[in-house]
């Protein structure tokens, strides 16, 4: 029998074979012109939701206004975090362009949440220490009490606000990532500006729009409580929590494949499936946990029996 340790120390992008590499605009697999495009369509929804807002009725702009939060989530989690892992473009010029798009989509700087994203891959949604700190800002257990999770409802309506712009700045400057520091304030300016812009065209509309942008990153809190609620934090390969239906990846680009993620947080979306199937012998051995439902959707949960 092969050494399983040995084996899974060796498992990296580079060890799984995938798509063909493109020999042109896309750096990674053609499959990303999949985030690209829907990506591009959640920037034209944003604008077809102002545009429509004085000719239709309330009955139709409230579901509207329920499917753009929903893609708030759905974008935070799939187009804009395999983003910030394997920027789509060979152009760094159209990775900055698509990264300010993306910021005017889910309504704050791409590169911000590159940094937040970053710090949640150090720390793992990790315990606290002896002074209450968590290297992941956005650790489920960072506000919990006596070693425990917090509550998902707390978590999930309170995350938007916990954000802290001054230490997101320092953490870029002491990396010296000048470029993306100054890529951050243009994201910033221009998400702000357009929500100065809207209330100038249109003040009704955005007392409309506001609450379905807040529940948005609502949604997105809860699908990432879910992503590592009964997960081990203690154990690398157990770090997230991984669900696997086929209709959920499909469109969320592989999101449900999170403790796969996290053990290997640099291979690319489309090679998940197969780096399940690498490590899953150790996953037993490690109880990790899956869920049978969507992560959004984890309040519903329940243990996976393979």
């Amino acid at each position: 029998m092969q050494n399983q340790a040995a084996q899974n120390t060796a498992v990296n992008s580079s060890t799984i074979k995938g798509d063909k590499k493109p020999a042109f605009l896309l750096e990674h697999s053609y499959w990303d012109i999949m985030p690209v495009t829907l990506g591009i369509f959640h920037f034209c929804y944003m604008i077809a939701l102002f545009v429509l807002f004085p000719q239709l009725p309330m009955w139709a702009l409230i579901p509207m206004g329920l499917f753009y939060s929903y893609l708030v989530a759905w974008n935070i989690e799939s187009v804009a975090h395999n983003f910030v892992h394997n920027p789509y473009f060979k152009s760094r010029v159209l990775n900055r362009a698509f990264s300010l798009m993306e910021s005017i989509c889910i309504g704050f700087s791409q590169q911000f949440y590159k940094t937040v994203h970053i710090r949640h891959h150090i720390g793992n949604s990790d315990l606290p220490d002896k002074d209450g700190n968590t290297r992941d800002w956005f650790s489920i257990y960072r506000y919990g009490k006596n070693g425990e999770a917090e509550n998902v409802w707390r978590y999930s309506l309170l995350g938007y606000f916990r954000g802290d712009d001054k230490m997101v700045f320092r953490e870029m400057g002491r990396n010296n990532r000048v470029h993306d520091v100054r890529q951050a304030k243009i994201e910033t300016y221009a998400y702000l500006g357009t929500f100065v812009l809207g209330f100038i065209l249109n003040w009704k509309f955005m007392f409309f729009f506001l609450p379905f942008y807040y529940l948005g990153h609502v949604f997105s809190m809860m699908v990432g409580y879910y992503e590592h609620y009964m997960a081990n934090p203690n154990v690398a390969i157990a770090w997230g929590v991984s669900t696997y239906g086929r209709f959920y990846n499909f469109f969320w680009m592989n999101n449900g494949y999170h403790a796969e993620h996290h053990y290997r947080p640099k291979i690319h979306w489309r090679k998940m499936k197969q780096l399940r199937q690498m490590i899953r012998e150790k996953q037993h051995e490690n109880n990790v946990h899956v869920i049978k439902y969507p992560h959004l959707l984890g309040f519903l949960q329940d243990r996976v029996a393979e």
